[in-house]
């Protein structure tokens, strides 16, 4: 019979706002150290997107792109500002469906969402035209504070990146996985497990790291909680020592797109 697991999910309070340069795994360790409390083995820290963008500058002010004809004729047929149009543009690899209610695009990173990630909540500015674009590459920036707290802890841990996300035919965001390491991002189990009759599982593929970063986004907020990081502990089971092919190897390869 298949180990029950028990998981468990905790805010990390104490931390600041983050500026250009800072590093958030250095915060974190400062944030633990201060409430008496540190990683353990099998551990995922879980952070929003949010912090890390800010940690590594990726804010900006929409009042200094110029919009080409392509962001002009965007704007056009959403109703967006036309610099807005312009950034989601410059962060997409294909506008898949313009609508008032939200520019589906293909983020140059493979992920599907509303607007490319860009986002002007919880940022400084945000009223005057200030928005924050996600990473350069999520995957190596879970990587990169992975390997610093590792190295300040001691303590092999997950590192999972998360945003909302809205999904197709479904009302609402939940947290979703956006760069990952050290931590599966997917658990086939198709023909390797059994249901309570004996019949072995023909297509069920967990998707893991999004699971984790959805249970820690409860737990984060999306207002003014002031919480980015959550600890999610018990998921030993889903953390490795390698760093793993990163949230990019959950994505659909395009030529199965279900919805094109």
């Amino acid at each position: 019979m298949t180990t029950i697991v028990q998981l468990s999910v905790r805010p990390l309070i104490g931390l600041p706002m983050f500026v250009p340069g800072m590093s958030v795994a250095d915060e974190i360790c400062s944030a633990l150290a201060a409430t008496d409390d540190t990683l353990c083995d099998g551990d995922v820290v879980v952070i929003a997107q949010k912090i890390v963008s800010k940690s590594e500058g990726r804010a900006v002010a929409l009042a200094m792109l110029t919009p080409g004809d392509s962001a002009l004729a965007l704007a056009g047929k959403t109703g967006r500002d036309p610099q807005m149009a312009q950034a989601i543009l410059d962060e997409s690899a294909e506008i898949m469906r313009p609508h008032p209610a939200a520019i589906i695009a293909r983020h140059r990173t493979g992920h599907v969402l509303a607007n490319a990630g860009i986002d002007a909540s919880n940022v400084e500015g945000g009223a005057d035209g200030k928005v924050l674009l996600w990473p350069l590459d999520p995957d190596a920036s879970a990587r990169e504070i992975r390997a610093s707290l590792q190295a300040a802890s001691g303590r092999q841990v997950g590192v999972v990146i998360a945003d909302s996300m809205g999904r197709a035919w479904r009302i609402g965001t939940v947290g979703t996985a956006i760069g990952c390491a050290g931590v599966a991002v997917l658990e086939d189990r198709r023909g390797k497990a059994l249901d309570l009759f004996g019949r072995p599982l023909q297509a069920t593929i967990i998707a893991v790291a999004d699971s984790i970063a959805a249970m820690a986004a409860l737990a984060l907020g999306e207002a003014d909680e002031g919480t980015p990081v959550a600890i999610v502990r018990g998921a030993n089971r889903w953390t490795c020592a390698e760093d793993g092919p990163g949230a990019v190897g959950g994505l659909r390869p395009i030529d199965q797109d279900m919805f094109r």
